[in-house]
């Protein structure tokens, strides 16, 4: 008989497709945050707005939340808060806007007076720019003919009153957007989170996407609570160091030192910087505008590395490097907005780790380095989840 010949046996399949398929994925997942940063990006004027709302609703909500135990319905207590914080910000730009003005008149002469103390300094850089162009004149194949610049051109008065009222018509529609969404998102308090958030992910459950959203709001309202109570002693000792020191207007750095160590690093910068300034032009003496500056730093000094580690806490410490890193990218990306949002959101997504199940790698990459509060973070996590459900048992 003849033998039949047998059927060659299928190769198998390479062992290298369930990598592919990975790099697939991860690609599409890049593509996809790519395509998410752009869209934020381009559609800044209108997803700020929102953002700001949502952070204003998460600070917001520990005050509405601990009224409404008392039969105080939500929306009384967030429209008074609301209209609270209005009516402090207008008072505070009434009152700030007299010291403007007076800074702003006297500009001429503070330039003028700047002028005079950087002469010493401004003759030795022009006789350091007559050595650099004599030694030019050695050697004349070396030099350059100067380009030269266009004159530039100045703005039309309807030009820039257009700008003006523009500028304005955008700041009035996102302060209202905001107010308005803050307003609703507290009104509605956990449920009106948890039915959104529950709507957009399918696979959670609600009771998870309710216990997390009311970790964050917890956390989130009690740092900047801690960070404000932090931030009004900062502003109270720069008052009175400032009035020992004979600077003018001490209310006025002290106020303006509570309000821009919000920010971290860049406000307490930003504030030294003009306290130098201020310091430069009023006195004559190089040691009080050093004592100036030695003096706020000593403050921020005592505020950043000793009080508000105790105050805060570990649980909500943050690495240096990872913050600083967020507020340049929030900076470029949304300008002051992205800087206020910065924070906030690493607050967020590392409460939003210590209660998911695979954050442990998240939680080191957010913690300052410090070993022994790393590994005490994950355990604190299931005490918190456990307290919040048994809060909400008793509501």
């Amino acid at each position: 008989m003849k033998a039949v010949p047998e059927r060659p046996e299928a190769p198998d399949p390479p062992a290298s497709l369930p990598t592919r398929v990975a790099r697939s994925s991860t690609s599409i997942r890049m593509l996809a945050v790519i395509a998410l940063g752009t869209l934020l990006y381009l559609a800044h004027a209108v997803v700020i707005p929102v953002v700001l709302a949502i952070l204003f609703a998460l600070i917001l909500t520990a005050p509405v939340e601990a009224l409404h135990r008392f039969r105080i319905p939500r929306i009384v207590t967030a429209l008074a808060l609301l209209l609270a914080i209005l009516g402090l910000l207008s008072g505070a730009i009434d009152w700030l806007s007299a010291p403007a003005e007076k800074w702003w008149d006297s500009a001429p002469q503070t330039l003028r007076t700047i002028e005079r103390k950087l002469q010493p300094v401004s003759k030795l850089v022009n006789k350091v720019e007559q050595l650099t162009d004599r030694a030019g004149h050695l050697n004349p194949s070396t030099q350059q003919p100067t380009p030269q610049r266009p004159a530039a051109s100045t703005p039309s008065e309807g030009n820039v009153a257009a700008e003006v009222f523009a500028t304005t018509r955008t700041a009035i529609v996102s302060t209202l957007t905001t107010t308005i969404l803050a307003l609703f998102l507290l009104a509605g308090g956990p449920p009106l989170l948890a039915r959104l958030t529950a709507a957009a992910a399918k696979d959670l459950e609600v009771s998870n996407v309710l216990t997390v959203i009311d970790a964050v709001r917890s956390e989130v309202s009690r740092y900047y609570a801690s960070i404000a109570l932090i931030n009004l002693g900062l502003g109270a000792a720069t008052f009175v160091v400032m009035m020992l020191l004979g600077m003018p207007n001490p209310l006025l750095w002290g106020v303006i030192a509570a309000v821009l160590n919000f920010v971290p690093y860049v406000g307490s910068a930003t504030t030294l910087l003009l306290l130098l300034i201020v310091a430069f032009v009023s006195f004559d003496n190089v040691a009080r505008v050093l004592a100036v500056g030695a003096s706020y730093l000593a403050l921020t000094t005592l505020e950043g590395q000793l009080i508000q580690p105790l105050v805060v806490g570990r649980r909500l410490e943050l690495n240096p490097i990872i913050v600083f890193l967020a507020l340049w990218f929030g900076g470029w990306f949304w300008g002051i907005a992205g800087i206020v949002i910065a924070v906030p959101s690493l607050v967020a997504l590392k409460v939003i780790a210590q209660h998911s199940d695979n954050g442990e790698a998240l939680i080191q990459f957010l913690s300052p380095n410090d070993d022994g509060a790393v590994k005490t973070l994950t355990a604190r996590a299931g005490q918190s989840i456990r307290k919040i459900q048994r809060r909400r048992v008793t509501e």
